[in-house]
């Protein structure tokens, strides 16, 4: 256990929280795992319904990682069983269901992402089907007469779909529940979980005191916007940062960030203080500061974070090469096609990978996205010679590939 003190870690822990459900319950656990050198059960739930861990679940993560350097005992929870049914937090319709064979591929690839941040030797990684397969239909009947419909539809999620008419399936009432009973299964003293996950995290309370168990507490972290702005970070919205991209790919997308929604990005993303924030934002509003350069430190310093400074300083030095110069990069993905006869510019860019349908690679020539060794692309029609030269394909701003059709 870590020598730190009740307010020492109560003083780090409350640090960027939107919700502690309760200060008091969180500071008497402490104290009590103090005493009795026993480290806190701390669980978080990820349900893999992509494969990739982004910025946004690195907010919540980075926080798992301060309990577990006072000495307290992370639980990281798999959904493959709640996977199967689909969080409807923040959803205006059903999710589709997972098969078990997308969500295994996915947990794995989780599994390996989540220790980049936490430690290994403090962490323990649990999938719920353990517990929730084994519960069985007549545990799962028990479980829902502990909690009314009438509770669940205060969800606001339920509640507008409800009023706009919208179907809810009656699956997606039992996410919360077996989400809570994780709770009971692992005697969690604390969850957490983004803000859209606070009323799964309060039905955990209200379940753990039915089976007889103290409620654990409820930490929630704020959700990080993506990369348009707007909506928080998605895969399925394709707004995401994954932590995975590389370090060119990470630079670019958060140099893409305006420069109001950088600072969000500052607050989550980094350790940087909320008085050293202060010093730069005076510094930007005295004209000491360019908005720019405060873009690219940030970029700097989250993919040092989870690649290293020399990847940083590559990927600046390339973005630079790229876009300010306009050159070519240095590295990109070689593409081989094999054709007697030249092909159809749509059909490159699919078989580059950039586009997923041949109709959305033709909205990018429409759209002047495309280029070849330097020139527009704007006939539609266009064909790449069948000459095994190799030529540059761009499509977008970031996107590059050399082409060779033989």
């Amino acid at each position: 256990m870590s020598f730190a003190s009740v307010n020492e870690q109560m003083d780090l822990l409350r640090q960027g929280a939107v919700d502690l459900v309760s200060e008091e319950e969180l500071a008497a656990k402490i104290e009590r795992s103090i005493d009795a050198d026993r480290p806190l059960v701390v669980k978080v739930g990820f349900d893999p319904s992509a494969p990739d861990i982004h910025l946004g679940h690195t907010v919540v993560m980075h926080k798992m990682k301060q309990f577990q350097d006072f000495g307290h005992e992370v639980v990281f929870v798999v959904g493959d069983f709640t996977g199967m049914i689909g969080d409807p937090s923040g959803k205006s319709k059903t999710r589709p269901q997972l098969t078990p064979e997308q969500i295994q591929d996915h947990a794995r690839t989780y599994e390996e992402q989540a220790f980049r941040i936490l430690e290994r030797g403090r962490s323990r990684t649990e999938f719920n089907s353990t517990w929730l397969d084994e519960l069985g239909s007549a545990g799962l009947i028990r479980l829902a007469s502990r909690y009314t419909v009438a509770r669940m539809m205060e969800r606001d999620d339920f509640k507008k779909r409800f009023e706009s008419q919208q179907p809810i399936a009656l699956h997606e009432f039992l996410y919360p529940l077996a989400q809570a009973y994780d709770s009971v299964a692992l005697k969690a003293d604390v969850e957490m979980g983004g803000t859209d996950q606070l009323f799964n995290l309060l039905v955990g309370r209200d379940i753990m005191r039915e089976y007889g168990l103290e409620p654990q507490v409820v930490l929630t972290m704020p959700l990080l916007v993506g990369t348009d702005g707007v909506e928080k970070m998605s895969k399925s919205l394709a707004n995401y940062i994954a932590i995975e991209d590389t370090p060119a790919e990470m630079y670019g997308k958060i140099l893409s960030l305006s420069d109001e929604t950088m600072w969000t990005y500052w607050e989550l993303c980094t350790t940087r203080t909320g008085s050293e924030l202060d010093a730069m934002r005076a510094a930007i509003a005295d004209g000491a500061l360019h908005p720019k350069a405060a873009k690219q430190d940030l970029a700097r310093t989250v993919v040092a974070r989870y690649h290293d400074e020399a990847a940083a300083v590559a990927a600046e030095a390339e973005f630079e090469k790229v876009f300010a110069a306009r050159q070519v990069p240095t590295e990109m993905p070689d593409v081989a096609i094999e054709s007697a006869e030249p092909v159809w510019i749509v059909t490159v860019i699919v078989k580059s990978g950039f586009s997923s349908s041949n109709g959305e690679a033709r909205r990018f020539v429409k759209q002047g996205a495309v280029s070849l060794d330097g020139e527009r692309i704007s006939d539609e029609k266009a064909t790449v010679p069948s000459d095994d030269t190799p030529r540059v394909l761009k499509v977008g701003k970031r996107r590059f590939a050399r082409i060779r059709v033989s």
